[in-house]
């Protein structure tokens, strides 16, 4: 049975470009074990030649959704989608590596990704002290998952994301009651999160997924309690996915700001 049509926002790119981007080298579907035993593709954005250099440090773009809904959704699993590999151009034009991947198990499956990129950096090409995450949307709890269950990563940026649940809200868990995402972080607070990692958030000011802002700024005054090391970028007149929806100066400055936040942190 075919898959369906790829749906438009699958088609739909990031908006900021960096000249040469298109030049980026991918090495495709080159294999991963999941946490279930399944052998899994991931793709490798990196500029050429970059086996001839030093270990780059690494972007990991963390998906929520079990990828065999994505193909019935949208037509493609996540790393298809021309925003991921877009997003994987332009850390990729940064002097760092993106890497995109399939899921079944979100939770799960990330951090056996972490798990392998780390144990397998030298053939990669990737310093495994200097790897950090990339997530959005309804991908972001599990991207926080990780970041308080996997030791050791550098940073992450989640974008326009859905958080935690803080002070009796419950913005994620109808969200993900309606757009079926993943929430492996339930339960858990800020206080979870290592008390030393960077993190930067990204809200989108006129985003209309429900709750998303209310949690998102719940979250960010319980970061400021607990003297997080955060940043946060308010595209004040953003709508949700900007990144790919809104061709604005405001928008393409926003995408700008993550790249130079994972490249400071990175060290890139």
């Amino acid at each position: 049975m075919s898959e369906p049509a790829r749906s438009d926002v699958a088609n739909r790119r990031v908006v900021y470009e960096i000249p040469g981007q298109d030049a980026v080298r991918t090495r495709r579907n080159v294999a991963y074990q999941s946490a279930g035993g399944e052998t899994l593709p991931l793709d490798i954005y990196e500029l050429p030649g970059s086996e001839r250099r030093a270990p780059r440090p690494a972007v990991i773009f963390v998906t929520g959704y079990n990828d065999l809904g994505m193909r019935k959704s949208v037509g493609c699993a996540a790393k298809e989608m021309a925003s991921y590999a877009s997003w994987g151009r332009l850390v990729a034009m940064c002097r760092m590596v993106g890497i995109t991947y399939e899921c079944r198990d979100p939770a799960a499956d990330a951090r056996a990704l972490v798990g392998h990129v780390t144990r397998e950096a030298s053939s990669l090409g990737i310093n495994p002290d200097r790897v950090a995450l990339w997530s959005c949307s309804g991908n972001v709890p599990t991207a926080l998952s990780v970041l308080m269950n996997v030791p050791g990563l550098a940073g992450a940026a989640l974008c326009y994301g859905y958080l935690l649940d803080l002070d009796e809200l419950t913005c994620v868990a109808d969200a993900a009651t309606t757009f079926r995402f993943a929430t492996p972080a339930a339960g858990r607070s800020v206080s979870d999160l290592p008390a030393d990692l960077p993190l930067m958030l990204v809200r989108a000011g006129r985003d209309e997924m429900p709750g998303l802002n209310a949690g998102l700024d719940r979250f960010v005054g319980h970061a400021l309690a607990h003297n997080r090391p955060i940043s946060v970028i308010n595209h004040h007149s953003g709508p949700h996915a900007f990144d790919i929806m809104d061709p604005s100066p405001a928008s393409r400055v926003a995408v700008r700001r993550v790249l130079d936040f994972l490249r400071t942190t990175l060290g890139a």
